[in-house]
């Protein structure tokens, strides 16, 4: 892991060259209670940029993995967030990337577009559909799920499922539950509608967490979608199809 300071915050990343030459630079931007490891490594998703010649980058956003942890819910606006992937590409001496964001990562990425489109090659909304504009993230008890005693309190299975995915990668509970309050911004219709960058929104047929793909794709200019069969919120994020419908995508946008 290397890191570095985004205006007072630890951030932790990675950068991983090319298998050969230098390739296109990736930002890769992860989702609620996840890290770069779990969300971008594990699935093997750098292995496959890496081999197709991307430059991969990715990071752990505040407040998760090994980045530092923030206990105001104001740390983790929308574009406080994103601000921490521009000034990433800034220290790396990056003008322009493509960026890919899962689920709250790819709110992320959208608030980055509008905030720094010219940082930008091309936008990748994975695990996020139409609930960008109708939708705040996940629902405020998940805050509360991180801050119950145990797991063994909960019954709703929504909390119970993200406590037990906290735990397992080892999660600050506590910046979690701010990080839940603080990063429910969501987009207007206009605001998407003046993201021109090529974007590709893929959601999973079985994903009952996004909102319609379909729907968002609708309302951005310059949009494509991708929808991932027979895969819910959680697997997704690693399916091949996912993969291929990405690397064809980088493919072809300009």
């Amino acid at each position: 892991m290397r890191y570095f300071n985004s205006n007072g915050v630890s951030i932790a990343y990675i950068d991983v060259p090319p298998h050969e030459g230098q390739g296109d630079p990736i930002l890769l931007i992860h989702g609620f209670a996840s890290s770069h490891a779990v969300n971008w490594v594990n699935p093997l998703w750098v292995k496959t940029l890496t081999r197709e010649g991307y430059r991969v980058i990715a990071f752990d956003n505040r407040g998760h993995g090994e980045s530092e942890k923030l206990y105001d819910p104001d740390a983790y606006h929308s574009y406080r967030m994103a601000e921490d992937g521009v000034r990433l590409l800034d220290h790396l001496g990056i003008e322009r990337a493509d960026v890919m964001g899962y689920s709250m990562g790819a709110r992320i990425t959208a608030h980055m577009a509008l905030a720094s489109p010219e940082r930008m090659r091309s936008a990748m909304l994975g695990g996020l559909g139409i609930h960008l504009i109708d939708g705040v993230g996940l629902p405020l008890g998940i805050a509360d799920a991180m801050e119950a005693r145990s797991l063994d309190e909960l019954t709703d299975p929504m909390q119970r499922m993200f406590r037990a995915f906290a735990e397992q990668n080892g999660s600050d509970l506590k910046a979690l539950a701010a990080c839940i309050r603080g990063s429910r911004q969501a987009l207007t219709k206009e605001e998407v509608a003046s993201i021109t960058l090529p974007t590709l929104v893929s959601v999973g047929t079985n994903d009952d967490v996004a909102g319609s793909g379909p729907e968002l794709v609708k309302l951005l200019p310059n949009a494509t979608g991708l929808d991932i069969p027979g895969r819910d919120h959680n697997l997704a994020v690693g399916d091949k199809v996912h993969k291929q419908g990405v690397l064809e995508f980088l493919a072809r946008r300009p």
